[in-house]
């Protein structure tokens, strides 16, 4: 009986987990942005804020299944072990409030585009590279990763690690695909000196390298204007 409940909610919990991230990614999406655009042009400025907040919603269910249900217990840290994965998750979290300020949130949270009235498809800023951005190509999944792994581990925890893990996976690659759309030839040159999810010691941007790849893009932007 117990076993039958249990595999019901682990259905339940990725079923939850697979209609977040199939909107989240189709919402996500030039296609379907390029679509709002055709239909529905007074929507765009308000786009960014609507699937920020259609986000937070379509989160709550798969959430509310992991910390209502009693889970089996897999594995739980211990001894310098606790230390270890808990020094690594509170590093991810600070390196996370750090890199906030390389990123503009008036158009990340979609209040700029609302107070502008933006319509258009692609994203306004141009191609940065922070600090992190120098180590690996998507430092937020990067961290995402870090902090879901060195959490102790149940049964919901380990589904919804792996099932997310194979998004940002998945995620990313399409995630590519929109950068190369919108920067062009100074992303492509991006992509092949820094790696994409986990950092590698020998494939990395110096400052120098960084500054000169973004002068090369100001003056790609500059011939186009």
């Amino acid at each position: 009986m117990f076993s039958q409940f249990l595999n019901s909610q682990v259905a339940l919990l990725l079923g939850a987990w697979l209609i977040y991230f199939t909107v989240h990614s189709a919402l996500a999406s030039i296609p379907v942005k390029r679509w709002i655009v055709s239909c529905q042009p007074g929507l765009m400025p308000a786009y960014r804020l609507l699937f920020n907040l259609l986000a937070v919603i379509l989160i709550l269910p798969p959430v509310y299944l992991l910390y209502t249900t009693e889970w089996a217990w897999l594995w739980r840290w211990s001894g310098p072990a606790w230390w270890l994965a808990n020094g690594l998750a509170l590093l991810a979290v600070g390196l996370f409030f750090w890199t906030l300020s390389y990123y503009d949130s008036g158009e990340f949270i979609g209040i700029r585009q609302w107070r502008q009235r933006l319509r258009r498809v692609e994203d306004q800023e141009r191609f940065h590279i922070s600090p992190l951005h120098r180590f690996v190509r998507h430092p937020w999944y990067f961290l995402g990763l870090v902090l879901i792994w060195t959490r102790d581990m149940n049964v919901g925890l380990f589904m919804s690690a792996l099932v997310t893990s194979l998004y940002l996976l998945i995620g990313s690659r399409f995630e590519e695909q929109k950068l190369g759309y919108y920067h062009g030839q100074v992303y492509a040159r991006y992509r092949e000196r820094v790696p994409g999810l986990i950092p590698n010691p020998w494939r990395f941007l110096t400052r120098r390298q960084a500054e000169e790849l973004l002068a090369d893009d100001r003056d790609d932007g500059n011939q186009h204007d």
